[in-house]
């Protein structure tokens, strides 16, 4: 199976087909820091970043952003003091995609720089 980090996303449209238990069994191996959440009976995936001041937060958020940007699959972005707060779903099927797991990996990749 490619990388999630070397996968590009795919228009999704909503009649998408959302990740099947069996593609989550396969793919969450590959981002292991994030959680899969509940919120408001969508599921999201979410990973806290901790970074040792602002500057540096709000840098990562910008460069999130232009990936998000870049892929056209766009998170949901918290920024504090010295942390930040990545969600990734997908808005048009209500659930998760395939490019989900692709953009996760690829803030781990982010995150790493």
């Amino acid at each position: 199976m490619e990388a999630l980090t070397q996968q590009k996303c795919t228009a999704c449209h909503k009649d998408a087909p959302r990740v099947t238990e069996s593609e989550i069994a396969q793919l969450k191996p590959q981002i292991p820091e994030w959680n899969m959440v509940d919120v408001d009976g969508e599921p999201h995936l979410e990973r806290t970043y901790r970074f040792p001041d602002f500057k540096t937060a709000l840098a990562f958020t910008l460069s999130v952003g232009e990936a998000a940007e870049e892929e056209g699959h766009h998170p949901a972005l918290l920024t504090e003091w010295g942390k930040v707060k990545v969600a990734w779903w997908t808005h048009a099927i209500h659930g998760l995609h395939r490019n989900d797991f692709i953009m996760a990996a690829k803030t781990d990749v982010i995150a790493m720089r």
